[in-house]
């Protein structure tokens, strides 16, 4: 399936889930929605949002690959970590999810009929 590629993504620390996500021309607010459709499919009733996503990024020194944890803060950052990443199988992210103010709002205001 080409412009595609295999994530194992790790939301708030839970078991790891493996799904494809659209590598060509995505920014990084398309890959968070792309995360965001995925978590909310296999957790329908989730309000919380992709906030943070952070990936392991290879580092090849003296013939050695290791990984670090790299925070995708922009678009560029995410065409980096695509493009680091096509010699391998699959890219390692943690995402962290966050209500919107505005549910933290709805939570505090009392229903208007409560007698």
């Amino acid at each position: 399936m080409a412009g595609w590629i295999d994530v194992h993504a790790q939301f708030n620390d839970r078991e790891p889930q493996r799904l494809k996500v659209q590598c060509l021309d995505v920014t990084l607010r398309g890959l968070k929605d792309q995360l965001n459709e995925f978590n909310q499919g296999v957790n329908p009733r989730e309000t919380r949002r992709v906030e943070y996503v952070r990936y392991k990024r290879p580092t090849l020194d003296e013939g050695k690959v290791s990984f670090t944890w790299v925070e995708l803060t922009n678009d560029e950052n995410v065409k980096i970590m695509f493009w680091e990443h096509n010699m391998f199988q699959w890219i390692d992210m943690r995402v962290t999810l966050l209500r919107s103010t505005e549910d933290i709002i709805k939570c505090l205001i009392p229903p208007e009929d409560c007698d």
